[in-house]
């Protein structure tokens, strides 16, 4: 089952990066924001190997509202095999309700926005668990506001991602620098990332060359020209990225490419022939 709907945070658990207790939090409907990665992840996790995970995932199923989820199967955005798994479940399309909301999940606490506790949970996880820094009051001396980024090195990777995915523009800041490629990913699959953000990512050196790999492999970002000259520029961006994207440059942009020494003398190089290529047809 591989439905055609993509994210970085999908591809990851395509691939079998998801460690245990992650799957866990995602089968009961606890990591994913929005309706679309909410259903492909149960879909995916329902064949998962673990005989815990697909139970957890068939309960969540079942708890899945049936009217919304009916409205939502009719959208005309949901891949067929995702209507197909639930119509062997007995939940068909409304085509005659409105489409149901992509931005918010399926699975929701009475009266809540966060997701609804799973039957029988792994452990229980509570607001505090995802400010460590709130769980116990410090001694007097000590009750000071922890930062950001001292609040966030006291999460495991489950909560970073809940984090990455809900958070604030400051923590996603944070979070898109983690050695954790699922935490990254749960950056890049955020509803919140806004296009400034995805062009501050492109300029960063300090992200790994995945982080670059995706933003620089994505339609939707790379239509914007500032990702695009900034990957280009960016000397951690994969060499086959930043060539693919160099033709997309203005003649002015490449010209200073091709004398830039912080990128690598492969694309140096490049853009010195792209350079010379869009003198020769401008005499």
């Amino acid at each position: 089952m591989d439905p055609s709907f993509r994210t970085p945070l999908l591809d990851c658990f395509r691939r079998g990066e998801a460690p245990r207790d992650v799957r866990l939090l995602a089968a009961a409907g606890r990591l994913a924001p929005r309706a679309h990665e909410q259903l492909a992840l149960l879909v995916l996790l329902s064949e998962d190997q673990d005989e815990e995970i697909r139970q957890v995932t068939e309960g969540t199923i079942r708890r899945l509202p049936p009217a919304p989820l009916a409205a939502f199967l009719a959208r005309s955005d949901v891949h067929p095999d995702i209507r197909a798994f639930f119509a062997a479940r007995g939940l068909a399309p409304d085509d005659a309700a409105p489409g149901g909301d992509t931005s918010t999940p399926l699975v929701q606490e009475e009266g809540g926005e966060e997701p609804v506790e799973p039957a029988e949970p792994p452990a229980p996880e509570t607001r505090a668990e995802v400010r460590p820094a709130e769980a116990e009051a410090p001694p007097e001396e000590d009750q000071r506001p922890a930062g950001a980024t001292q609040r966030l090195a006291l999460m495991n990777v489950g909560q970073k991602m809940k984090v990455a995915m809900l958070g604030t523009r400051e923590e996603r800041n944070i979070l898109i620098r983690d050695s954790n490629r699922l935490v990254a990913a749960a950056v890049l699959s955020s509803p919140k990332l806004s296009e400034s953000e995805v062009e501050s990512i492109a300029k960063m050196a300090n992200v790994s060359d995945e982080v670059l790999r995706i933003v620089g492999t994505s339609r939707a970002w790379t239509k914007n020209y500032n990702v695009i000259a900034s990957l280009a520029r960016n000397p951690k961006t994969p060499i086959a990225i930043s060539l693919s994207l160099m033709s997309r440059l203005t003649s002015r942009d490449v010209k200073m490419l091709s004398v830039d020494r912080n990128v690598p003398e492969p694309l140096r190089v490049a853009a010195r022939k792209q350079a010379l290529v869009g003198e020769s047809r401008r005499q």
